[in-house]
């Protein structure tokens, strides 16, 4: 058997063209804290390498509301971490309406571990009909040490 191990990465990611949504356009992003250095907006720039970091430890929040309702058959989320080893958690929940009734579309861990572990490439396929509101919540140590959470890319379609 051949085979070779290899290390996840944005790059991975396939290129869809141009069909992401353009979250800047569509919706107003509300985020608990921001790193000045890190801004939100890195995480929704196409080919960024930068990414969004909290500007204090602990849980976050990034909340989009949109101007109309989104119809989304694809999220795509990269995190990486090259500094400290960790667990993460993150919560991806959506709304019909003003964000009254949230429900979980995914609820997932992953183990930061520097050098073999340092980068998390997901990508959801979801049939949601009218997205008012998309919450991504993020733990970013469920062992409670002092940790910034950070999203190198976001993405929607």
């Amino acid at each position: 058997m051949r085979k070779r191990l290899i290390t996840p990465g944005p790059e991975n990611i396939p290129n869809r063209g141009d069909d992401w949504l353009n979250v800047e356009q569509a919706a107003v992003v509300e985020v608990t804290s921001e790193d000045e250095n890190y801004p939100i907006e890195s995480a929704f720039v196409s080919g960024e390498t930068q990414g969004w970091r909290a500007a204090v430890p602990g849980s976050q929040t990034i909340r989009l509301v949109f101007d109309q309702p989104q119809r989304l058959r694809r999220i795509g989320l990269v995190f990486e971490e090259n500094e400290t080893d960790r667990t993460q958690e993150f919560v991806i929940g959506w709304s019909p309406d003003a964000g009254n009734c949230l429900k979980e579309i995914v609820r997932q861990q992953w183990n930061f571990s520097s050098p073999d572990s340092v980068c998390e490439v997901e990508e959801y396929q979801v049939e949601l009909p009218a997205v008012a509101v998309l919450e991504l919540t993020i733990n970013p140590d469920i062992a409670g040490r002092v940790s910034r959470a950070s999203l190198k890319n976001f993405r929607l379609s």
